[in-house]
């Protein structure tokens, strides 16, 4: 007997999800974004049933002529993005990407230094994560607090000290590139290499607003494809090195990956050709409203990190709300006011305020996609004063947020249903019906 009930309530919810995070609230999760119309479209597909092991025209499975000619078609679309011809789209997530990459540059019992997680490291980069499960040792790089940095001179001497078999920049929470060009310098002159991680500024790269890190000495660069790149959920591996690329190649199947989600390539392949062509306006956009949304923040009384940098040159903001209760409760009263965001722990935080850290990490890509410029974070800016600051109740303000947000609601930088509908796609998907 078919439970009406519960297949009830999986609709429901879904659909409240839909409706509450796309058309209600305004989301600020700087790992975050969402794909366009074009994109979603090709989401749906028949890909996500197979399996396509190993790499293209040379898989473990039959029936794979279709995914073979579109996963070389997006590698190669990616790399141009890069400026490079080897890329990896297997990984299903940034930390795997991170994963495979390590296993190939170090053996358990040996050493790499990593930015420290007040200069942005992601989980993965530590002992507590990916690094830690590999059995390779830690070293953490010095910190600039002035800066917000990785401290190039001390880390410089730790390279050469230590001679670590790589170095690792890039991560989850940083406001300021980090220093490639003289970390790459320091860890080839020991014979190591450079990991960049990319997920949280893909797009910012990919849209010429960062500078491209193969460019800079990095001979990997991992990333996600869904934060400022616009893309669905999964991971990809750009590299400078040839021989890296094979090594890592070999690694990824069948150390971390068997399916790597296959139903996510065409829709890879659609943000690709959108950042060729609308990333550099989206990047550039980003950055504006970042920087305006931290200017608002701080004349209205908040405390934001950056200030004698000029806030952050990335889609971060990072907000000191310990005066507010700190960032859990922070976090939990913007929620009820329909503002999605969340707690982080900031470079002067213990480790043990994990629960309840000073801080709040920003990100304004997503709202940006969906239409939002400089005057509309001073709206946002305004939200924030009246429920951390005035006290007013969080209910109220999800009103006056959700009726903000009505305005904001067809994502830009992408292509639309009419696009697809040129190329009679829709005729297509009723075949999966």
């Amino acid at each position: 007997m078919i439970d009406r009930e519960t297949l009830q309530r999986v609709f429901e919810l879904t659909g409240a999800q839909n409706r509450w995070r796309l058309k209600e609230t305004v989301n600020l999760i700087a790992s975050e974004n969402v794909m366009s119309p074009a994109a979603m479209y090709v989401y749906l597909n028949d890909f996500m049933h197979r399996y396509a092991e190993g790499k293209p025209f040379k898989r473990h499975y039959q029936g794979t002529k279709h995914i073979d000619e579109l996963e070389v078609m997006t590698d190669s679309l990616m790399g141009r993005l890069l400026d490079t011809d080897m890329v990896d789209l297997r990984p299903i997530s940034g930390t795997i990407a991170n994963a495979a990459v390590f296993r190939v540059l170090a053996q358990p019992g040996e050493e790499a230094v990593i930015a420290p997680v007040q200069a942005g490291a992601h989980v993965s980069h530590t002992k507590f994560g990916t690094l830690g499960a590999l059995g390779i040792k830690q070293v953490e790089l010095p910190y600039d607090e002035e800066r917000m940095n990785v401290d190039v001179d001390k880390a410089v001497k730790i390279i050469e000290e230590r001679r670590p078999r790589f170095a690792v920049l890039g991560g989850s929470v940083y406001l300021f590139p980090h220093p490639v060009r003289e970390i790459a310098e320091a860890i080839h002159s020991v014979g190591g290499k450079l990991v960049y991680d990319a997920a949280h500024v893909l797009g910012l790269i990919t849209g010429k607003v960062w500078h491209n890190p193969l460019k800079e000495g990095a001979d990997a660069v991992t990333a996600s494809t869904h934060k400022t790149f616009p893309g669905p959920q999964g991971g990809v591996i750009f590299f400078s090195d040839k021989d890296l690329y094979k090594e890592v190649g070999k690694t990824i199947f069948p150390w971390f990956v068997s399916s790597h989600h296959l139903h996510r390539i065409p829709a890879t392949a659609v943000v690709a050709l959108e950042m060729m062509e609308f990333g550099h306006d989206y990047a550039e956009q980003i950055v504006r409203n970042a920087k305006r949304f931290a200017e608002e923040l701080a004349a209205r009384g908040f405390k934001v990190l950056g200030e004698s940098m000029g806030y952050t040159t990335s889609h971060q903001v990072l907000l000191d709300v310990s005066p507010q209760g700190g960032g859990a409760k922070a976090a939990a009263l913007l929620e009820q006011a329909n503002i999605i965001v969340n707690k982080n722990l900031l470079p002067y935080d213990p480790p043990e305020a994990v629960k309840n850290p000073s801080g709040l990490r920003l990100g304004v890509q997503e709202m940006t996609r969906f239409g939002m410029r400089e005057s509309d974070m001073e709206v946002i800016a305004n939200f924030f004063e009246r429920v951390l600051i005035r006290g007013e109740d969080p209910a109220k303000v999800a009103k006056e947020v959700t009726e903000f947000r009505s305005h904001y609601l067809e994502v830009h930088y992408g292509y639309t249903l009419k696009d697809v509908e040129a190329f009679n796609y829709v005729d297509a998907l009723r075949l999966l019906s």
